[in-house]
């Protein structure tokens, strides 16, 4: 397992992390969670990602019975706040109110007194930058969390808060957390260049398997029980976006192929060709048995076979 620095910051992550989302409280049950979790740091994961959001707190609870199994300076543990549904506008957002009081709770959780990164979930449009940020500074002041981040920003957004931390003193958002995958590429590869250089960010992504469409397990339709036939919303949204597509499924036949040729699975494939990312600090994992953890370690092993030939035949198949 390789380590890497989040950007240009000291902290290092391990370059492939288990996330919670959909999997946790959903698919997983606790005695299960902990058999994934102490294999995952077995094999050398020492960063684990959840959020408020995530089943309704239930991920963060469970997330955190599990690492009270670890020592606290073994492992990095993030978590997001923002939420969204059914909740007054006091509880949810980037107010200052909410980001300290859902830090607070979070916490209470996670039974921590402290995380790693917390990550803005989402940007804000109703609360000014310069309220999220003051937030920010209490949770950092008071040793809530070390650093922060925000995930999904666009990058004007993340610019001008880095810019409004360094005049009050602080650290800037060390890390964004976008959606990225071989079928998701212009924010991370066009839209996000200035700020590797300008703001140091590193980057944790999540869905690198497209939620499983990258695996070829929806190549023959929806198979029941899997994650497009548990989440409607999400199915509709990648039908929406043409990722099951006659074209789209043709495209996939040929990125197998390829997967072949390495001995690899077109899921440890799609890893490692993120982690071939330079801007890429950690790629965060989704899996729900043991099973699914053992394969996509290997992609940490497949990324030394990905020959700058090997990138360039994906890249013909599936182009920026």
């Amino acid at each position: 397992m390789e380590y890497r620095n989040v950007g240009r910051w000291g902290l290092m992550l391990s370059e492939l992390g288990l996330g919670s989302w959909l999997t946790v409280g959903n698919q997983i049950r606790p005695v299960d969670l902990k058999k994934i979790v102490h294999h995952a740091f077995d094999a050398g994961i020492t960063f684990f990602d959840t959020a408020e959001a995530y089943t309704g707190g239930v991920a963060e609870s469970m997330m955190g019975q599990v690492l009270k199994d670890f020592n606290r300076m073994d492992y990095v543990i993030s978590t997001k706040i923002f939420w969204w549904g059914e909740r007054q506008r006091n509880q949810q957002g980037l107010t200052k109110k909410h980001l300290v009081e859902g830090m607070k709770e979070s916490l209470n959780r996670l039974q921590l007194d402290y995380v790693d990164i917390v990550y803005c979930h989402r940007p804000d449009p109703e609360t000014p930058l310069e309220e999220t940020i003051a937030g920010i500074e209490y949770i950092l002041d008071s040793g809530m969390a070390l650093y922060w981040g925000t995930s999904e920003w666009p990058v004007e957004r993340i610019k001008e808060a880095a810019r409004i931390a360094g005049e009050i003193g602080i650290l800037p958002p060390i890390v964004e957390q976008p959606h990225y995958n071989m079928l998701v590429r212009e924010k991370v590869e066009k839209e996000f260049l200035p700020l590797y250089e300008e703001v140091g960010t590193g980057l944790t992504t999540f869905s690198p398997l497209a939620s499983g469409v990258l695996t070829g397990k929806y190549n023959d339709g929806i198979p029941p029980g899997s994650r497009l036939d548990r989440f409607s919303w999400l199915r509709n949204h990648i039908e929406e976006d043409g990722l099951l597509n006659p074209d789209m499924l043709k495209k996939l036949e040929s990125l197998n192929q390829v997967a072949e040729e390495l001995d690899a699975t077109m899921a440890q494939l799609a890893i490692a060709w993120i982690l071939k990312n330079e801007h890429v600090t950690s790629v965060i994992l989704g899996v729900s048995n043991i099973e699914q953890l053992e394969e996509n370690l290997i992609a940490a092993e497949i990324k030394q076979k990905l020959t700058p030939e090997i990138m360039n035949e994906i890249e013909k198949i599936l182009p920026a």
